[in-house]
């Protein structure tokens, strides 16, 4: 049994992988400000609630986008699964079958996600898309090197900032309109980002085949991949677990006890 846990900046997920599949996937929204004692009591709840076998955890892999929260949940980790994390970061990127570039500043999500492509696709140029907090663009060459990252604020991180800025503008549900043309304050905010946002992820991915001047296989990614449902003719592969499979895979490729 191998344990994920993916520190990101709205959620905190924990995979459970065993025999060959995700059997349990948590999700405890990211705070900063809760104490060790908050994000324990809701995993040991979790674990106890499907009766989690900890003595059969073979590895825990442990990857962070929020430094702040890296450490405490580090430590969290060994409490509560008995076992070391391997912490993904640049330390062990000289492990991986990848060229990484800018590796003390590449997010390890990013580097999951490039490990996760050139598993799947091998010999073939990738570009992620992974839509999350932020909205990121990850390309891999068929040689397995990140080629190159775009980053935009994600859907939902757009929605928010409306609402929090604009006083009389409604946090509204994440539904595509059939027009562009708003009838009302959230039809309207609906077309302006919903469809935008079509536009935005089909011209960034017109311009990455341009410039790779090749054939490329997309993969979409992150909690919202499936809301846009006119992209999905753009995207050969619609996986949601894709990070986590990515990080399960490096935790496999790194097989000594890594010490921080």
């Amino acid at each position: 049994m191998l344990i994920v846990v993916d520190i990101g900046n709205t959620n905190i997920v924990i995979g459970v992988y065993e025999n060959d599949t995700w059997k349990y996937e948590w999700r405890i929204e990211t705070h900063l400000q809760p104490s060790s004692e908050s994000y324990l009591s809701q995993l040991e709840s979790k674990i106890a609630a499907v009766s989690l076998d900890v003595q059969a955890i073979e590895k825990v892999i442990l990857s962070s986008v929020v430094p702040s929260l890296t450490d405490e949940i580090f430590v969290l980790a060994i409490q509560v699964f008995e076992k070391k994390p391997i912490l993904v970061d640049a330390a062990i990127y000289s492990y991986l079958p990848i060229d990484i570039p800018s590796q003390s500043e590449i997010g390890t999500d990013l580097v999951a996600n490039a490990m996760a492509a050139i598993t799947r696709f091998p010999n073939q140029n990738c570009v992620v898309v992974d839509f999350g907090t932020a909205l990121t663009f990850t390309t891999v060459s068929k040689e397995k090197q990140i080629l190159g990252v775009a980053i935009a604020p994600g859907i939902k991180t757009t929605v928010k900032a409306l609402f929090t800025n604009a006083a009389q503008l409604p946090e509204v549900p994440l539904i595509v309109p059939e027009s562009v043309l708003g009838r009302d304050t959230f039809h309207a905010i609906q077309a302006g980002i919903l469809i935008g946002y079509e536009g935005l992820v089909s011209h960034l991915l017109k311009r990455h085949r341009a410039e790779l001047k090749e054939d490329c296989v997309v993969i979409a990614t992150g909690g919202l991949s499936g809301v846009l449902e006119n992209l999905k003719p753009e995207y050969d592969l619609i996986d949601r677990n894709l990070t986590m499979d990515g990080l399960r895979i490096i935790g496999e490729l790194v097989n000594m006890d890594y010490l921080r």
